[in-house]
């Protein structure tokens, strides 16, 4: 079951994509992948939002604004929820939002077609019979590719906000990123972690703190709770998108999309935008690109770029809806 959100938090701190079980080497985490840190969202007094139960699934649903256009809002990790929470409020000034905050680890093993699956009852259960628009972040980006690969009549628009890599040479300018940002106190203290931290969950947790200012420029973390993560949902999701890149159906499954995509990304971010952005183009060639010098993987918590990326955002999405309605 995923763990259900306390309504008296004000935030939640949760992590990403960093192997939950690796040891440390020379290089910052002993696998061949490493994806982004810790989950952050800025607090706010006032909570906009509903959460319900799906049916009969593990799942809780964030719901965001007054009905209208519908926009999916998908976070990253694997097993990172809540960390959107901004960003959802941010939407719901136009839109309708909905955030699922995707399955955690239990009695089955979890696969990304686990979460398309989920993902579309869901869809199916909320939609309203719209077409609504997916936005993710990091995992959440690519889960978003993945779902509207397998059914590319639901979402009329994707917006990928800090997308992960779909082929092995952009994880390893990842990697070397990241090797070139450590410096030997922090890579002595991630190396002391597997000692200090044994229980995994707490472990990717601290992992993500302290790796969080080698994935950013210039966060406003004000008002900021922790919150815990699924370690065990990150790693057996992450392993099995690796292996459906390794037999091929990712990237080359995306040629059936044909809605209109976009990529917002943070020049400062360790995952290599420009190359993610070319490597999917030959299967999306509808694919736009905009990158922002001054911006880690968390923009909207960039004081430098904030208001310029819900300014693009928002606008972005706006104009699909526009188009879509004609």
């Amino acid at each position: 079951m995923v763990d259900q959100p306390n309504p008296t938090i004000k935030c939640w701190y949760t992590t990403e994509a960093v192997p939950c079980r690796a040891a440390v080497s020379s290089s910052i985490i002993s696998r061949s992948t490493v994806q982004p840190p810790f989950r952050i969202g800025l607090c706010s007094e006032k909570r906009n939002y509903k959460i319900e139960h799906h049916k009969s699934n593990p799942i809780l649903i964030r719901k965001y604004g007054a009905p209208g256009a519908l926009v999916f809002l998908l976070h990253g990790g694997p097993g990172a929820p809540g960390y959107l929470s901004p960003v959802a409020q941010e939407l719901a000034k136009n839109f309708h939002v909905i955030e699922p905050l995707q399955r955690g680890s239990g009695h089955e093993t979890l696969t990304v077609a686990r979460h398309i699956a989920d993902l579309h009852e869901i869809v199916k259960a909320h939609g309203q019979n719209q077409r609504p628009a997916l936005v993710g972040h990091s995992w959440g980006a690519m889960l978003a590719l993945a779902y509207a690969a397998a059914h590319p009549t639901i979402a009329s628009s994707l917006v990928l906000i800090g997308c992960g890599s779909f082929e092995p040479n952009a994880r390893k300018e990842m990697n070397a990123i990241l090797e070139q940002r450590t410096s030997n106190e922090l890579r002595l203290r991630i190396e002391q972690l597997a000692q200090e931290v044994p229980d995994a969950d707490k472990r990717l947790h601290m992992l993500g703190k302290l790796l969080l200012p080698i994935y950013s420029h210039q966060l406003d973390q004000s008002e900021t709770e922790e919150m815990d993560c699924d370690a065990q949902a990150h790693e057996e999701t992450w392993a099995d998108m690796l292996r459906l890149q390794r037999e091929g159906v990712y990237p080359a499954a995306f040629t059936t999309i044909s809605s209109p995509i976009i990529m917002l990304h943070g020049k400062v971010d360790p995952h290599p935008g420009r190359m993610i952005h070319t490597s999917l183009r030959p299967f999306l060639p509808q694919l736009e690109y905009r990158e922002w010098e001054h911006c880690g993987h968390y923009p909207w918590l960039e004081t430098a770029v904030h208001d310029e990326f819900y300014t693009t955002l928002r606008g972005w999405l706006l104009q699909q809806f526009q188009r879509y309605s004609l």
